[in-house]
């Protein structure tokens, strides 16, 4: 894009003329500071990554050593420029290619011919370009920046690479298709951006599927209003006017109290895409056999979300967090609190607000294996039924703060469980599996870890004093 002599700044009347002169001046110092410092950061950049790459190199070392020499070093600058070290270290990698394989390029920006935008889009479209043309490739791609601003030469690029390209377009396409992929970029607001790398007429395909379906839910829509209208009016035929309000136009009003479905195709597109992908199945499957519906579309989505207790309980509307994702609504966070059967909580320390400890009400698989080898039985003194026909019990109740942790676990047969829930019995663990059990009186009753009549020891010779005893030493009285 170019101007005329006449509207550039400091040209005599025309400048002093504009009663804006003298902020426009200041402005366009501040975009000649700002070219300095960009042309000066990708310069300091791309040195960067020189030096690691000539440290990594000193010794003849090269492939994993010069790749952890980057990282250490775009780590390092990463803390200076408090950014993250993945984000940096593109930035160098950006920088080094800038210089090194576009110096036409990189020069026609220092010298103000073109925006560091044009630079940018000429490195991305140009990702694709071949060496040996790459400097032809440049030299136009400055000409067609030249013209226009840089959000509008994208186009004007790509059909320039695609002629200056000696492989045929289909080949291209077919190593382009390879790299296929989906990501999903986090923004703001409990919201993200789910991103397809697709062949250009699967993409169409699907948005225009997506249309057609969306359009079909306004068309039912627009229908549904339409009979509703006709049946209200009817009766306000037949009652001769006694129906006062019968068809005001309240979407509510002629339903069945269900809100009018007022969504954007925008919206429903959107709708459809997360209700096909989360709860249909692939149309190719290959687990898919003859006897069976394919297991693929049996997998469910799964999704990590850490909520506070008041959060919960909707005492706040503070938002949750979807794990390793971003920000929930506190709406959306009760409403997947409710579809799901078990919570695992999340014990943060108060000073550090690091996470200490993760605990579920469920004990996991090894602790129920552990905790059968342990107990043996019900652990309530005297009883003896067995462990696998027990109920595992949180010593201290999980709804209170007990843990789900070995030294807050015990097993106890339903009649025990049921007494320790409704009476005045109580049970304390003492560690290493010892459980004191408070009888209503205040007597107290120690139940030790049951032995293993069977057990491997340093001594066969002489078994353990209790093994034969169930439990008890000699002269010891029973509990009961």
């Amino acid at each position: 894009m170019t101007s005329n002599s006449a509207g550039r700044l400091g040209d005599g009347a025309a400048a002093d003329a504009s009663p804006h002169a003298e902020a426009l001046a200041g402005f366009s110092d501040a975009l000649d500071l700002v070219h300095a410092g960009d042309v000066a950061r990708v310069r300091a950049l791309a040195e960067l990554g020189w030096s690691a790459l000539r440290e990594a190199r000193r010794d003849g070392v090269r492939g994993m050593a010069s790749d952890m020499e980057l990282r250490s070093v775009a780590a390092e600058a990463a803390g200076m420029a408090r950014l993250t070290d993945r984000r940096l270290q593109g930035e160098i990698d950006h920088a080094m290619t800038v210089i090194d394989d576009y110096p036409a390029v990189f020069e026609a920006w220092v010298s103000r011919r073109i925006e560091r935008g044009h630079v940018d889009v000429v490195v991305r479209v140009g990702a694709g370009v071949p060496v040996e043309v790459r400097s032809e490739y440049a030299e136009a791609a400055i000409m067609v920046c030249e013209r226009d601003v840089p959000s509008r030469v994208r186009g004007a690029l790509e059909a320039l690479a695609a002629r200056l390209h000696p492989q045929a377009f289909t080949e291209r396409h077919k190593t382009a298709a390879a790299e296929r992929c989906v990501r999903v970029f986090h923004g703001t607001d409990g919201m993200s951006n789910l991103v397809a790398s697709l062949p250009t007429v699967i993409a169409a395909g699907m948005l225009d599927r997506l249309t057609q379906m969306g359009q079909s839910v306004k068309d039912a829509r627009v229908e549904s209003a339409g009979a509703d209208g006709g049946a209200a009016a009817g009766a306000d035929v037949a009652g001769a006017g006694g129906a006062d309000g019968a068809n005001s136009g309240d979407p509510d009003a002629a339903g069945s109290g269900e809100p009018a479905d007022t969504r954007t195709m925008d919206q429903l597109r959107a709708d459809i895409l997360g209700d096909l992908v989360l709860g249909g199945a692939p149309v190719v499957d290959p687990t898919y056999g003859t006897d069976r519906a394919g297991g693929l579309g049996a997998i469910r989505a799964r999704v990590q979300v850490a909520v506070t207790a008041e959060t919960l309980m909707g005492r706040d509307d503070n938002p949750a967090e979807a794990v390793g994702a971003a920000l929930i609504d506190a709406e959306t966070a009760r409403q997947l609190a409710g579809q799901v059967s078990e919570w695992d909580r999340l014990f943060i320390d108060p000073v550090t607000r690091t996470p200490v400890e993760i605990d579920t009400y469920r004990p996991t698989a090894s602790m129920k294996k552990l905790l059968m080898a342990r107990d043996q039985h019900c652990r309530f003194p005297g009883c003896r039924r067995a462990a696998i026909r027990c109920e595992i019990d949180h010593t201290i109740d999980h709804a209170l703060g007990g843990h789900t942790h070995i030294f807050n676990l015990a097993h106890l047969c339903q009649r025990h469980h049921s007494m320790k829930q409704f009476t005045k019995w109580e049970v304390r663990q003492l560690g290493g599996g010892v459980l004191e059990w408070t009888s209503p009186l205040g007597r107290a009753y120690r139940e030790d870890v049951p032995i293993p009549a069977v057990c491997f020891t340093s001594d066969t010779a002489n078994p353990p004093p209790d093994a034969g005893t169930g439990g008890l030493l000699p002269g010891e009285p029973p509990p009961f």
